[in-house]
């Protein structure tokens, strides 16, 4: 019987009638609680045969214990007009009976056969499992249409023109404020040169403006990045 013992194991048995008289045989087993024999009894026409299934039933295997069980078939020519069975075998005599003994045998896959099925098993190709979990979910898209990307573009460009022009009407209105400033270190505080550097004072608008356009395209620049 080969092993693993977790499950039942099946071994047959081939018992063939060679003469040309019928035969009855029984299958007897020394651990009748472990194997389930069918058919256990029967007749064999001559030069038939009949296959016997012998199973196994599952059981914890220890290789240190030796195994004892043991089967015996036994056999005899089958009288005329055979009605009981059971009355064959009390009738029979000791040499009408013919015996034929047999030792069973457990053997458990050895090392390197566990290898190869664990080998096997790690070769075989899985296929199709694209196909069993369904088509690749697409990645949501978070770029803009070419429509948006375009008018934020124009828009930035509109923008950056805008803080240059600024700039430079930053740098011009600085340059003439330090050159009233130095007039009017000369001049008197109610002087129209004074006046005049307190309503130049008054363009410093323009810078304000320049911070204001910064942030705005900031935030536009923030939008188009994201």
């Amino acid at each position: 019987f080969p092993g693993p013992f977790t499950d039942v194991v099946t071994t047959n048995l081939k018992l063939r009638n060679p003469s040309d008289r019928k035969v009855c045989f029984k299958v007897k087993t020394t651990a009748p609680r472990r194997y389930c024999v069918r058919p256990n009894s029967g007749i064999i026409d001559p030069g038939s045969s009949v296959i016997v299934s012998v199973m196994l039933q599952p059981f914890d295997y220890d290789p240190n214990e030796k195994s004892k069980h043991k089967f015996m078939v036994q056999t005899t020519y089958a009288p005329p007009n055979i009605t009981d069975m059971e009355a064959v075998w009390k009738e029979a005599k000791p040499d009408e009976l013919m015996d034929s003994k047999l030792r069973c045998v457990f053997e458990m896959p050895n090392e390197n056969d566990k290898l190869n099925d664990i080998d096997a098993s790690k070769s075989a190709p899985i296929l199709n499992t694209s196909k069993q979990d369904g088509p690749m979910p697409k990645p949501h898209s978070v770029s803009l249409n070419d429509t948006e990307t375009r008018k934020l573009v124009e828009e930035c460009k509109r923008l950056q023109a805008e803080i240059m022009k600024l700039t430079d009407e930053n740098r011009h209105l600085r340059d003439e404020g330090l050159r009233l400033r130095k007039v009017a270190h000369s001049d008197k505080s109610g002087s129209p040169t004074a006046l005049a550097l307190r309503d130049n004072g008054s363009n410093s608008l323009p810078s304000l403006l320049v911070v204001i356009a910064a942030i705005f395209i900031g935030f536009f620049l923030g939008k188009f990045i994201l």
